[in-house]
């Protein structure tokens, strides 16, 4: 019987969302920032935030991690409220910000050892985590060095792995990789996915970069002027709007002006000897499309298919602020 208790009191946690929100308002004078927004977020994957700057996605982040209060709505993280049990709340969480919380003064080892006595984790304890960390983070042979050496992807995975020195469930990054370079953002991205699928923790991740959340992201909401526009995964976002297309690029200007009249074209460059016609791209799209160019004997040089991305979806649905 005391088996069968523990079991569903597992379900039971498991079932629980990481983040729950419902009716979320908060104003700055008259200005309201987020109106009425509803959150639900199962524990175990990352979740992205996407809206233009001002829409009102650090102060989601401030309010979540218990830094602001909301004017109104019920909100729960980690299962707990966040107006009455904000402790609880905090002892769940990390939250890696814009910018880096690391002292540049100290070194690598000396952020995460002080990190590891705020928590009070324990000589022993606090100093077996710092050295996990530093060898997950690739950072052991920098570790004796002052912050202020480091590079900026080095500065982020230190920030990340103080962040990480408590063990939270659920971490908030907001635009964990701003200013890196391609190499350093594409090594922070796998370490998110990692403390997913290695560590189980829950991602909320706001990002200017479309493509990283469309990269890492399981799920998107999309804020604009203080609501939720759109939610799903990146496919189904991407389903949401128009604008699939092939382009095709002619050998010869013969063959493009005959093309033109031929494929009902939207549009047409004399210069590139290229016209666009609308189509998903499909395998049954392309072989018409080819059959019909044939039939005319019109020789093709090149052809592109472009299907709408993240960027089609963020300009198709989102607004600018009202200042």
């Amino acid at each position: 019987m005391s088996a069968m208790r523990t079991m569903e009191t597992l379900g039971q946690s498991r079932a629980v969302p990481a983040i729950s929100v419902t009716g979320l308002r908060k104003s700055y004078g008259s200005h309201r920032v987020l109106d009425g927004i509803d959150l639900a977020i199962p524990k175990g994957m990352i979740f992205s935030l996407l809206g233009p700057n001002g829409a009102g996605k650090t102060t989601t982040v401030q309010i979540l991690s218990t830094l602001i209060k909301a004017d109104a709505g019920e909100i729960r993280v980690a299962g707990h409220d966040v107006t009455t049990e904000p402790d609880k709340v905090r002892a769940a969480i990390g939250v890696t910000g814009q910018f880096s919380a690391v002292d540049s003064f100290l070194t690598g080892e000396e952020n995460l050892r002080l990190m590891a006595d705020l928590l009070h984790l324990g000589r022993a304890t606090g100093r077996a985590r710092v050295r996990e960390l530093l060898e997950r983070f690739d950072l052991t042979g920098a570790a004796r060095k002052p912050a202020a050496t480091y590079s900026g992807g080095m500065r982020r995975r230190l920030d990340l792995a103080m962040t990480l020195v408590g063990t939270p469930e659920l971490i908030f990054l907001d635009e964990p990789t701003t200013g890196l370079d391609p190499r350093s953002r594409r090594a922070m991205w796998q370490i998110v996915r990692d403390l997913v699928e290695q560590d189980g923790v829950t991602i909320f991740l706001t990002t200017q970069y479309l493509e990283e959340a469309d990269e890492l992201a399981d799920r998107i909401a999309l804020l604009s002027q203080g609501g939720l526009v759109a939610q799903g995964s990146p496919e189904e976002l991407k389903r949401m709007v128009p604008g699939g297309h092939i382009v095709v690029r002619f050998a010869d200007p013969d063959g493009y002006r005959r093309a033109i009249s031929h494929l009902g074209a939207t549009s047409h460059d004399d210069a590139a000897l290229t016209v666009q016609v609308p189509g998903a791209g499909g395998v049954k799209t392309l072989r018409k499309l080819l059959d019909r160019l044939d039939t005319h004997g019109i020789e093709v040089a090149e052809m592109t298919v472009h299907t709408p991305d993240l960027d089609d979806v963020f300009l198709a649905l989102t607004k600018e602020p009202t200042r």
